[in-house]
C-alpha cells in the first residue's frame, strides 16, 4: 500500500482518480491547490504525488519545483497542457512522467504502479500484519488475537488495515473519512470517533495501540519489537 498525494482542483477529477487509487489498495490524500499540496507534502510520507499544473495559489511547476527540493518521490503531471514546451518544462522540474487530459484511469494507475514498482513501493504486501498481538489476515480478512478470531464490521476492518499498513502515521479524522467512506460522505467527524471508540473496544487491551492526538486526529503506535 502506497501513501498518494492527488493534487488536483477539479473535484470530480480528484474523485476519479482517488477511487481508482484506493481500488489498486492505495491510501490517498488531496489537494485543491498548490499551497495545500506543498503543506501535506512537508508534514506527511507520501509515495508518489499526481500533479495538476492550472491551479489556484500556486501552479504545478512550482509545486513541482519544490517538492524536488524536499523529496525524490515520483512525481506523473496530470494536465490539459498538451504543448511539447510544457511537457518539457515539466520533465526539466524533475517530473517523472507526463499524462494529458482528457486520460484513461487505467492507464494512470498502470504509469502509477509502474513507478511505485520501481521504487520498490506496490502493494505486494505480506498477507499478514501484525502489531502487538493483534494478527490481521488480508487474504481472508480475519482479524486474531491470541488465535482468538474478532468480529469486526466492515468499516472496522478497513480503519484496523488502514492503521496497520500505516504505523505511527497520523490520520486526521478529515483524512479517514475520505479514505473509508469516500469523498460523497455527508456524515461528520464524530463517526469517525464513534467507529474507532467500537473498534478499540473489540480489540481490548490491544486496542490502546490505537492513540488519539488531540487536535490531530489518531495513529497506530507501535513498540519496536512489533
Amino acid at each position: 500500500m502506497a501513501t498518494i498525494l492527488i493534487a488536483e482542483d477539479e473535484k470530480k477529477i480528484q474523485r476519479i482518480i482517488a477511487d481508482y487509487a484506493k481500488k489498486a489498495g492505495h491510501f490517498v490524500l488531496v489537494a485543491n491547490d498548490g499551497t495545500e499540496a506543498l503543506i501535506i507534502l512537508k508534514n506527511y510520507s507520501v509515495d508518489l504525488l499526481i500533479l495538476d499544473i492550472m491551479m489556484p495559489s500556486i501552479d504545478g511547476y512550482e509545486v513541482c519545483k519544490q517538492a524536488r527540493k524536499i523529496s525524490e518521490l515520483p512525481i506523473i503531471f496530470l494536465t490539459a497542457k498538451s504543448a511539447e514546451a510544457d511537457k518539457l518544462q515539466g520533465y526539466q522540474l524533475g517530473a517523472d512522467d507526463y499524462v494529458t487530459k482528457p486520460f484513461s484511469p487505467n492507464v494512470l494507475m498502470a504509469k502509477v504502479q509502474a513507478l511505485l514498482k520501481r521504487i520498490g513501493k506496490n502493494q505486494a504486501n505480506e498477507t499478514l500484519l501484525r502489531v502487538g498481538q493483534i494478527v490481521l489476515d488480508k487474504k481472508f480478512r480475519e482479524v486474531t488475537i491470541n488465535d482468538t478470531i474478532i468480529k469486526l464490521t466492515h468499516t472496522e476492518y478497513e480503519l484496523l488495515l488502514l492503521f496497520m499498513q500505516n504505523p505511527k502515521q497520523v490520520f486526521s479524522r478529515e483524512q479517514l473519512l475520505n479514505c473509508i467512506w469516500g469523498y460523497d460522505f455527508e456524515g461528520t467527524t464524530r463517526t469517525v470517533d464513534v467507529h474507532v471508540k467500537n473498534l478499540r473496544q473489540k480489540l481490548g487491551g490491544e486496542g490502546q495501540a490505537i492513540v488519539t492526538l488531540i487536535r490531530s486526529g489518531y495513529k497506530l503506535e507501535v513498540n519496536a519489537d512489533d
